[in-house]
């Protein structure tokens, strides 16, 4: 299958740019007077470690060493290069002062070293049940439309609609969480939109493959999907699948895909709380933090830049002979522009609900540990990341802590098991649905 990324190469000059200065592991120029200075890393694999291989920074330097043959495929470079949740914190951090890509670099690092046989043998089961039930849970792919039973949604292979509701694969296959699709998908049809479903016949978005490194069968996902909504008539794809949601929107408009308008679940409720077609009426008087899902935030901006096919990099020039420049000016990523007031502005909304914030937000925000494969391959780091995450919350007096990533709830629900900590876990949908009974 052909794979249509950016060869590492490509990227050398912004690995010989790096200069070291560690600011891809802490959250930059923020006044200590706000930071608690126990929740200053931004990086959760350099704060794990503690070795600066494990950062951005380092991963740079590691994939210069690889391209001038300095080192060698190795069962240690296999762990730096996925002991990470490719969160992005990064690259946020290191644009605040240098405009160069670690993020889009580590994607081509992973890729190259899939090319080359090199990563954790448990994603070998992923990545053959993806292969052969079109999910990342390693489930049949039959019981993938359980999660709607009852729901009486438009079927999208065989009818039409405007609207694609695509719950994606943690969703659909993790039934603890299945209350937060049908309640999105019921609201969503109370309020009057033309909604549809592909059921048993939805596929993965293709986003954890390409951030694990197989470029190839990200491509055969979006290829497909682009070509399954065209058929079904959609317009509108909405998620509330923090992963797909920065698939569809990100990934997916890399490689020239913007035809569809691409809504996070969320999105779409504030409008209809906006218009009054929600009405959040139900005192609910409790504390509560929001955890901003990677996918959702940082990650979720789109690129302004591609070409039919393939990614698109915009050409470089040296300016009196040192500095490099692009010209025509390139249209960063920053991760400020991602999806971080819809959810705020719901939970403002309900009666009684007291919003708190956490130390590290939107753009800064600390992963939740499950990302870029980690929760499949260790397993323990992912729980260690969520812990981090969940003692933030409590430092700031909140008793619930909500987020609106189905990975992310799951992650902090497995590490709540091995706390003595008390602290309940949502996702903004069912705090939604309980402000409305």
């Amino acid at each position: 299958m052909e794979v249509r990324g950016l060869p590492l190469e490509d990227y050398k000059e912004d690995m010989e740019r790096c200069v070291r200065c560690s600011h891809c592991k802490h959250v930059p120029y923020v006044p200590l007077a706000r930071v608690d200075r126990n929740f200053r890393d931004v990086c959760p694999s350099v704060a794990k470690f503690n070795w600066h291989s494990f950062s951005g920074g380092g991963k740079m330097i590691t994939a210069y060493a690889l391209l001038l043959n300095r080192i060698d495929y190795t069962p240690t470079l296999e762990k730096v290069v996925y002991q990470c949740q490719m969160c992005g914190a990064c690259d946020v951090a290191c644009k605040v002062q240098m405009d160069i890509e670690p993020f889009e670099t580590m994607l081509e690092l992973r890729a190259r070293l899939v090319e080359n046989g090199v990563f954790p043998a448990e994603l070998m089961p992923i990545v053959d049940w993806l292969k052969k039930e079109d999910n990342m849970m390693q489930k049949p792919k039959a019981e993938r439309g359980k999660w709607a039973a009852g729901l009486q949604l438009k079927d999208l292979s065989k009818e039409k609609a405007e609207v694609a509701f695509h719950v994606g694969c943690r969703f659909s296959f993790d039934s603890e969480l299945w209350q937060v699709a049908r309640t999105a998908a019921t609201l969503l049809t109370n309020a009057g939109v033309d909604v549809g479903i592909f059921g048993m016949d939805e596929t993965c978005c293709g986003g954890r493959a390409y951030e694990l490194g197989f470029q190839g069968e990200f491509i055969k996902y979006m290829d497909h999907n682009i070509e399954a909504w065209r058929n079904a008539g959609v317009k509108t794809i909405i998620t509330p699948c923090s992963d797909c949601y920065a698939t569809f929107k990100a990934w997916y408009s890399r490689y020239g895909h913007r035809e569809f308008q691409v809504l996070h679940v969320l999105e779409y409720l504030e409008r209809l709380i906006k218009e009054g077609k929600i009405k959040l009426r139900k005192n609910i008087p409790m504390v509560v933090t929001y955890h901003d899902p990677c996918h959702l935030g940082r990650l979720s901006e789109p690129y302004l830049y591609s070409s039919p096919g393939k990614p698109y990099i915009t050409p470089k020039k040296k300016v009196l002979g040192t500095m490099l420049i692009h010209e025509p000016p390139k249209p960063w990523r920053r991760g400020a522009n991602g999806i971080y007031d819809p959810p705020r502005n719901i939970l403002k909304s309900i009666p009684g609900l007291k919003l708190v914030e956490m130390y590290r937000i939107r753009e800064y925000a600390w992963c939740c540990g499950a990302g870029g494969g980690v929760k499949d391959t260790y397993p323990d780091f992912a729980i260690w990341a969520a812990k981090q995450r969940i003692r933030e919350a409590k430092a700031v007096g909140a008793e619930a802590l909500v987020t609106a990533c189905g990975w992310c709830e799951r992650n902090f629900k497995d590490a709540l098991e091995e706390m003595d900590e008390k602290i309940r876990i949502y996702d903004v949908v069912e705090l939604v649905k309980e402000a409305i009974e």
